[in-house]
Formats: C-alpha cells, structure tokens, sequence
C-alpha cells in the first residue's frame, strides 16, 4: 500500500445549481406536488401571522441574488414541530431564495414564535434560526433573527447577550413594518465589510 499523500478534492460552493433542486419556483422550474418553501404557516395556525423580507448583500454592498435560506422556528407556544407535514397548520422548517425578480428579497410567511428555553433552563428571547447558502460561501452560515418589538426579552436572552458589542446585536434585530394591516419584519443579512451581521459557529 502506498503512503503516498493524495491531494484533497477541491471545495464547491451551494453555486445557482442549488435554486434547481431546492428552490425549483425560484430558478423557473415546475413545483412538486410536495415542496417546502417559504409558507411554513396557514390561515389557521395558532399565533400572531407576520411575514419576514429581507436581503442578502455581499461585501461589496451588491445584492447577492441566487442565496438560499433555510428557517427553523419554534410554533406560538414555543415548541419546535418535529415532524415535518404539509397539512399541518404550523411547520417550523421552511426555506426561501432572493431571486432576481421583486428586489431581490427573500420571504417568510410564517407565525411569531415563541420563546424557547435556553439550555441553562433561561428563557432566550422569541427568535427564527437562519442558515444561508450562497455563491463563494464553502461552508453554510448560521444566524438569528430577533425582533425588535421584543426589547424586553432581548435585553435577557442569553444567546444574545453574549455578543458584546451592542451595535453588532442590532444586526440580528428584524424591524417591524406594518403595510393594510399586516405585519411584517425586515432582516438584510450582510456577509461581510461594514454592519456585517453576526454568524454563530454551531
């Protein structure tokens, strides 16, 4: 057996091609029969309705338009559906694309979510996981999106609180908009360079 040392297999990044398998409404592609996409609650899920918009902008200030998003929230009363079902009310998995059409935005249509306990047994504040793929992302990136109605369970949280910075913790405060009577929160991810939003490593 040779110990010869081989080299290691070139990287890849999530590229457009991950719109085509994953994001089919988004590349143009026909949509299965069973899809998970960005509606993770119906008309009739318990809970506050909201939507979640945002962006993805790299470090040169410029839209990044083909990233993929993939959400994991808790349900109103704070508990995370495992089992993942299209006839249910609630998911608490979805995912969602900016494209290059309607600003380049990504969305959620989804339910406020409620609060979680951290495993210290300390509530942290109501909060959705994000996980982003993009072109020249090798390796996914994980962040969270608070809100900003919720100052009183933010200034507690103890996942937030541990980033010491306070201008660097607005970049995980989505602002809340209200447009015909619906709410809806705004979260722009920004990779990298100035008010770069903050990436837990998990």
């Amino acid at each position: 057996m040779s110990d010869m040392m081989l080299r290691e297999t070139a990287s890849q990044t999530a590229g457009p091609y991950v719109h085509i398998g994953l994001a089919l409404a988004a590349a143009g592609n026909p949509v299965r029969d069973e899809e998970i996409w960005n509606e993770m609650a119906k008309p009739n899920a318990e809970g506050e309705h909201i939507e979640v918009i945002g962006t993805v902008i790299d470090g040169n200030g410029d839209l990044v338009r083909d990233a993929f998003i993939e959400a994991w929230q808790a349900d109103a009363n704070g508990d995370y559906q495992i089992d993942y079902d299209q006839s249910k009310p609630f998911n608490s998995f979805g995912r969602t694309a900016t494209t290059f059409d309607h600003g380049s935005e990504w969305s959620l249509v989804t339910i406020k979510p409620g609060a979680v306990k951290h495993p210290s047994g300390q509530p942290m504040a109501p909060h959705i996981n994000l996980t982003i793929f993009a072109r020249g992302v090798n390796i996914h990136l994980h962040t969270r999106l608070y809100f900003d109605d919720e100052a009183d369970a933010n200034s507690q949280c103890p996942v937030l609180s541990r980033i010491e910075s306070p201008v660097r913790r607005q970049t995980l405060i989505a602002k809340r908009e209200e447009e015909d009577g619906k709410v809806r929160y705004r979260l722009d991810i920004r990779l990298q360079g100035q008010g770069e939003t903050v990436f837990f490593d998990f």
